[in-house]
């Protein structure tokens, strides 16, 4: 039993990472900027200012997620940068997908490596 939990664990932690990569490179291409980027803003209807704070923020929260004791409230964060940024995609008639599965994977990572998280939200066919 020990070793399924700690294969769970694993798992977690690889998704996790894996989806704060997506984050990390998402904050890179922002503090790297271009023309891309500028037209991306334009098309969203946001303005160039707003690009370097959301880079941070994407930074902060994904630290914040990390940090084992503080997962949970990096996954908080997460699902409301992407619940804004869906708001936003919305708004311009884009496809939701990757931001939907985005969410998905963030709060899967850490349902998966907390298993105080894992006790809060049981499956029933999750083993005991």
């Amino acid at each position: 039993m020990a070793a399924k939990v700690g294969k769970v664990v694993w798992i977690g932690r690889v998704l996790s990472w894996l989806v704060s990569l997506v984050f990390l490179m998402s904050a890179f291409m922002k503090f790297k900027g271009g023309p891309e980027l500028a037209d991306g803003m334009a098309h969203l209807g946001l303005p160039d200012a707003m690009i370097r704070p959301l880079a941070i923020l994407e930074l902060a929260c994904v630290a914040i997620y990390l940090v084992p004791a503080t997962a949970v409230l990096g996954a908080i964060l997460l699902a409301g940068y992407l619940g804004g940024a869906i708001c936003v995609h919305w708004r311009v008639g884009d496809d939701l997908y990757t931001q939907i599965a985005l969410g998905v994977v963030v709060w899967l990572g850490v349902w998966l490596r907390d298993a105080r998280l894992r006790s809060l939200l049981p499956f029933r066919t999750w083993p005991t």
